[in-house]
């Protein structure tokens, strides 16, 4: 690390501790030609995503912007606003371990919907209209159809319908 005062490029770590809540590490730096010290950061250094919209138009991922699409279509549902941020950061560090650093919006739309799928039904149909562009009632009702269909293939038959083992 070059020293911010003489330029040297020989410096000693005399403490190193977590900072910005464990995004960052703060190095206390020691030059070994003026002797004098100075603080750095040493931080992960994302690669920025790139989010392909339906026009085919790119635009960098915007976190903010997908926390303020989740948040909408929690209103009101009793999802607790640490789980969303929660989510947020899943969707986040999946997109920032994958090789190909281009998504696009429909792909980032069904995992969002995955995430949301589990935690409430009102927010997947929310985030689902706006995503999917829902032009009617049609709309609603598959996609709400679509939901109860599913949650029936999850749930186990009752006892009286299961099939018997074979004797």
């Amino acid at each position: 690390m070059q020293c911010p005062f003489c330029q040297h490029s020989n410096s000693r770590v005399i403490e190193s501790r977590s900072a910005e809540g464990g995004r960052s590490i703060r190095r206390r730096r020691e030059c070994l030609d003026c002797i004098r010290r100075f603080t750095t950061y040493e931080r992960i250094e994302f690669v920025p995503i790139t989010v392909i919209k339906r026009d085919e138009q790119r635009e960098s991922f915007d976190r903010s912007k997908l926390l303020r699409g989740m948040v909408t279509a929690c209103e009101k549902t009793g999802i607790d606003a640490v789980l969303i941020e929660g989510l947020v950061d899943d969707i986040e560090a999946e997109l920032q371990q994958r090789a190909v650093r281009e998504v696009t919006s429909t792909e980032l739309g069904e995992t969002v919907l995955e995430k949301l799928k589990p935690l409430s039904e009102v927010a997947y149909v929310r985030f689902a209209s706006v995503y999917r562009q829902f032009r009617g009632i049609r709309d609603f009702v598959n996609t709400l159809n679509d939901l109860q269909v599913r949650r029936l293939q999850q749930q186990p038959l009752p006892s009286h319908l299961e099939p018997t083992p074979p004797a």
